[in-house]
């Protein structure tokens, strides 16, 4: 069976027959591109399971802000809700609505702070923003109370993060203002863990300290007579390291993808994106010849020389030209020259048996992970796959 019958088959399988028509035009552009990201739905399922079964019997929201960290929001947002998980992250009202539009009804978190302008959109789509700050939780209520309807709003704590979230000392006069308005549900209270996928000492002990204070705020909280909702605070890393850190809910983002970044066995997770393109083009070099941009690379023998149609408008980074390869036919080849915006070039040397339009795997599957392409270039695999354009297909396989 092709890859577009399997992907077809996911699609049948888990979508409804209204959607199935979108999907005929889809499959169309898949035929029309080479390079196309295949994300496993079997592997993203048995991430899901193994977190479960960490955690135990506690509530699990799903981030699929970026479009699902690049693996595609509406597809993951679907598959976790039908698996078990209470609710979905965004990090913009536009995530949130997108998924609305799509028929989603499941509770969203948005986790990033909104701009008044978008007040209106936040009721419109019932999303359940994370609050920290009087004044917007004012006009919250005031937008809320207006459309009379009441709205759900967590209250988020900064405990050591330096991002959004308020003082632990501010909370309970803020958990107080929430429930004086009558437009506004306080359901929720979260914070948000800085190095908690860290094992060094130092890192072990603020992520202590967080989770201590936050502890504390809670109890302020409920000493004001106020409910503080479901609570929650784990993130992928503590999901693994921090069991005191699970409370409520948890929030795994990248382990739902398929990499656990704090170099611990369990949960046992697996990537859920390889990135595959074809060999366009085969074409020699003699010794001597350089090959793309800047002439960064020149050849030492005679040589063939594959042309991939993937490039860094792709989401293949231009900073790793010259220091990563592709798999093709089961054998690896480096890529050599400058990362183009839209194609590379690998070196097949002068006796390859690699054909014209071969397969060739960039990342995942017989390739490195994206976690091992983002170690070349110092970063980490959140931006690799959150980098996979959109003009790159998403192909569904669940097997």
């Amino acid at each position: 069976m092709s890859t577009i019958n399997i992907s077809f088959h996911v699609k049948k399988t888990i979508y409804s027959v209204k959607n199935k028509v979108f999907f005929v035009f889809f499959i169309y552009n898949i035929a029309m591109r080479a390079t196309r990201a295949i994300v496993h739905l079997d592997r993203f399922l048995g991430n899901f399971r193994a977190i479960q079964e960490r955690i135990g019997p506690r509530y699990i929201c799903v981030p699929v802000k970026a479009d699902a960290y690049g693996h595609g929001a509406t597809e993951i947002a679907r598959l976790s809700i039908e698996a078990g998980a209470y609710c979905l992250g965004v990090a913009t009202v536009q995530e949130g609505a997108a998924l609305r539009n799509e028929g989603i009804s499941s509770p969203i978190l948005l986790f990033s702070q909104s701009m008044p302008f978008e007040i209106p959109e936040i009721i419109k789509n019932e999303l359940t923003p994370l609050v920290s700050d009087g004044e917007f939780i004012e006009m919250l209520a005031k937008t809320a109370a207006e459309a009379k309807i009441r709205l759900s709003v967590h209250l988020k704590i900064d405990t050591g993060m330096g991002r959004i979230g308020c003082l632990p000392a501010e909370a309970p006069s803020l958990a107080k203002k929430i429930v004086g308005t009558t437009a506004l549900e306080y359901a929720g209270t979260a914070t948000h863990l800085a190095v908690s996928d860290s094992s060094a000492p130092e890192d072990l002990v603020y992520t202590k300290q967080q989770i201590d204070r936050f502890r504390e705020a809670l109890e302020q909280i409920r000493a004001a007579g106020v409910d503080p909702g479901i609570v929650h605070a784990a993130n992928s890393g503590a999901v693994t390291l921090h069991p005191d850190a699970w409370f409520d809910m948890a929030r795994p983002g990248i382990i739902l993808y398929g990499y656990n970044l704090t170099g611990t066995p369990s949960p046992k997770v697996e990537p859920v994106m390889e990135l595959r393109t074809n060999v366009a083009l085969i074409k020699w070099v003699k010794k001597g010849e350089s090959v793309s941009y800047g002439r960064t690379w020149t050849s030492p023998n005679d040589t063939a020389i594959a042309v991939l149609p993937v490039g860094y408008a792709d989401g293949l980074p231009r900073l790793v030209s010259n220091k990563w390869q592709a798999v093709i036919s089961g054998k690896t080849y480096p890529l050599v020259g400058r990362i183009c915006m839209d194609q590379c070039m690998a070196d097949l040397g002068p006796d390859s048996n690699v054909r014209r339009w071969d397969e060739a795997s960039i990342f995942g599957g017989p390739a490195p992970s994206a976690a091992i392409l983002a170690e070349r270039i110092g970063t980490i695999p959140y931006e690799i796959t959150c980098n996979i354009n959109k003009r790159v297909p998403r192909i569904y396989n669940e097997q």
